[in-house]
């Protein structure tokens, strides 16, 4: 099954980069993130894909440091890197 339609984000349409290059994501900014495990799931996903698109390794680092409490702003900015 992609990945995409396992969350809901078939119909997205595709981005040129996976984050802007300045963005700035704070751990307390935003509203927390509801399903936790969802987004663990999706990171545990593109850290995958890391091998295979190097190009996405600077930007699943940036949200990746945000796994222990993930707030909207860092689900956006994982829903960014889905769409390139």
């Amino acid at each position: 099954m992609n990945k995409l339609s396992e969350y809901g984000m078939t119909g997205c349409k595709p981005i040129s980069i996976p984050l802007e290059q300045n963005v700035k994501l704070n751990v307390d900014e935003g509203h927390l993130v509801e399903d936790t495990t969802m987004y663990k799931r999706i990171m545990g996903s593109l850290i995958y894909m890391t091998i295979t698109r190097p190009d996405l390794n600077y930007a699943v680092g940036v949200v990746n440091q945000f796994m222990q409490t993930p707030q909207e702003p860092h689900l956006d900015g994982v829903r960014c890197i889905l769409y390139t």
